[in-house]
């Protein structure tokens, strides 16, 4: 059976995944330019084929993934009920999961297959029963944890994670969603530190279940 990670979730010093006011002109708040900046060196690296930290940490997310959990707030910047169905996500038409990916929603709503074999199914069930669901839908495979930080920190106080990799970018953000409460803190001391390793400006940070 595979495993349960979070894969390349980036938080700031100050342990925030995004800002105030998620927006379409600001996916990541107010206060998150930078968040990501190790991407971009990331992906030139890999681009490039050399390789390299960049490039291993992206594929790493691709590595045996079988199916995908997110957040409502990962995928779209839209609150309360849908006001119709016609986004499908930030992604575009061809989205880069390839595989059955679950949306946490209290609004219920059609899955929607993409191209490229990614399938959202929107669920307001529990998130026990959504692992489930992923798991059957992975087999073998792991099943990632995407975010945003409600989703993530849901799934750590649950003890359903086996596996993070956690990216520290060097901006202060201040409010917003934020991974590293006192909870998370204690939940993570389950966890052992087996990497550490810099992409980019950021510090990334393996963390395995003891």
């Amino acid at each position: 059976m595979g495993k349960v990670r979070v894969a390349n979730f980036t938080v700031s010093i100050d342990g925030f995944s995004s800002g105030l006011d998620q927006r379409m002109d600001e996916p990541f708040g107010d206060n998150s330019e930078g968040l990501h900046a190790w991407y971009e060196s990331a992906m030139e690296e890999r681009d490039s084929g050399r390789g390299g930290p960049g490039a291993d940490q992206l594929r790493r997310f691709h590595d045996r993934a079988g199916a995908t959990i997110m957040g409502r707030n990962m995928f779209s910047p839209h609150r309360g009920p849908w006001a119709d169905e016609s986004w499908t996500g930030w992604w575009g038409d061809n989205p880069p999961y390839h595989h059955d990916t679950f949306v946490l929603t209290h609004h219920d709503r059609p899955s929607v297959t993409m191209e490229g074999g990614t399938t959202f199914h929107f669920t307001s069930e529990p998130i026990d029963v959504v692992l489930d669901r992923a798991k059957a839908a992975a087999g073998d495979q792991d099943i990632i944890i995407g975010g945003g930080a409600s989703t993530v920190r849901q799934y750590l106080l649950a003890g359903l994670i086996d596996e993070l990799d956690l990216g520290v970018s060097p901006i202060l953000i201040g409010q917003g969603e934020r991974l590293l409460t006192d909870d998370v803190a204690a939940a993570l001391r389950e966890f052992r530190v087996v990497k550490s390793y810099p992409i980019g400006n950021a510090t990334f940070y393996n963390l395995s279940r003891s």
